[in-house]
């Protein structure tokens, strides 16, 4: 049997993120994951269909964990404007990275790229195990720590274990975690569109009375990827609508705004779920990512409120291990918890209360969000405001706020 500080189940971003951020505080971490990175990005790969827009605060989080650098040697593709639009209506908003004296207001990345850089990361690290593949079987929670067996026969103990293992997690069911959750009744279709004019590196995104429409800037600058929620049924006809009639329906509305677009990969459906764990932590357990919460991808917000789960957790676990104390008590854990939960709950409301505004072609709701659109771009330190959440600058732990660029193995 092998002992263990902090064992993370799921090698995902937010797993692997973590590790990343505890190695060198002398820990003995592991992590648990069914399905290891095999393959290697090239040149030359067409874009993947599952991209997310990394703000700000996720940004630093990952030039902290030294993997930033990695990533834009890759392929990402930073965003200098964004434009929010209601169809057929006056109602709209842009923000500019060079009006706010900014470099960028984000960076689009291919998830599968940030999963590969973090991974080597990780691998690379002596005070890191990676189980992989492999997966929990059974675990028991006892006072001082968690006994764990894999599927693999391998017995571990833990003092703290952490669930990082997506939105049907294994580890919240075992513990008896409940969940409130609700269908948002849509799909989210995905997609790489190649469009007839350049993006200009700007973020757009359409209102229209069936649902949101999103093309996000990739690094090419005629190639998109879009996200379009949609009512279930819609996003499957539309998925396996024929390519011309789903490039002219998409560009229609898109209210042609980059000209004629062209489909150039396959289409994916992803059901919509918002869910919200009652804890996200228990005695020896702390959840993180989709294993704590799941929101609409209205403003593509999710994995970067996984990010900062990532960078709280990391920072009350180095700062308790230097107070020697058990980081994984629930009483210690509970701090984390109250500040997660709030953030995801903020966040959570934020998304719905948008989600029901722009829906539908009502004419006074449509009235009421085209006059808050326009007011929105016009009065002085609104924009600002609106920026600064966008970007999660209202929500950085303390140890990220540090100017300096130091690594998380000197917090």
């Amino acid at each position: 049997m092998k002992s263990f500080d902090v064992v993370i189940a799921g090698g995902g971003m937010v797993g692997l993120a973590l590790a990343c951020g505890l190695h060198g505080c002398g820990l003995r971490i592991a992590i648990i994951e069914n399905h290891p990175v095999t393959t290697h990005f090239h040149p030359q790969d067409d874009f993947a269909l599952r991209v997310s827009a990394i703000n700000t605060a996720s940004e630093l989080l990952l030039k902290k964990l030294g993997v930033w650098e990695n990533l834009t040697a890759l392929r990402t593709a930073p965003y200098q404007g964004m434009e929010v639009w209601d169809q057929d209506s006056f109602g709209r908003i842009a923000f500019s990275a060079q009006q706010e004296g900014l470099s960028h207001l984000g960076t689009i990345i291919e998830n599968h790229l940030i999963r590969e850089v973090l991974w080597q990361k990780v691998t690379s690290h002596s005070d890191i195990t990676c189980y992989s593949p492999a997966q929990i079987e059974r675990i028991v929670w006892g006072e001082n720590e968690a006994f764990i067996s894999l599927n693999d026969g391998e017995m571990l103990t833990a003092r703290l274990v952490v669930g990082a293992d997506g939105a049907n997690s294994w580890l919240r069911k075992n513990a008896d975690i409940p969940l409130t959750f609700w269908d948002y009744e849509h799909h989210a279709l995905v997609a790489t569109i190649r469009t007839e004019q350049p993006h200009d590196n700007v973020a757009r995104q359409v209102f229209h009375g069936e649902g949101i429409l999103a093309f996000l800037p990739l690094a090419d600058p005629h190639t998109c990827s879009i996200v379009w929620s949609l009512p279930s049924s819609l996003a499957e006809d539309y998925k396996s609508a024929d390519k011309t009639r789903f490039e002219r329906t998409l560009g229609v509305t898109f209210d042609m705004c980059l000209g004629q677009c062209e489909l150039v990969s396959e289409r994916m459906t992803i059901p919509l779920t918002g869910r919200y764990a009652r804890q996200f932590a228990a005695p020896r357990l702390a959840l993180l990512g989709d294993a704590a919460h799941t929101i609409h991808p209205l403003a593509g917000q999710g994995v970067n409120l996984g990010f900062m789960d990532v960078a709280e957790l990391i920072g009350e676990i180095r700062r308790l291990k230097a107070e020697g104390k058990d980081f994984g008590e629930y009483l210690y854990l509970r701090r984390f918890e109250r500040r997660r939960k709030h953030a995801a709950a903020v966040m959570l409301a934020t998304m719905q209360g948008f989600r029901e505004l722009f829906e539908g072609n009502n004419p006074i709701k449509k009235w009421v969000r085209d006059i808050g659109l326009s007011l929105a771009d016009s009065l002085p330190g609104v924009k600002p405001k609106l920026l600064e959440q966008a970007m999660g600058l209202s929500d950085l732990p303390e140890w990220l706020k540090h100017k300096n660029p130091v690594s998380a193995e000197k917090i």
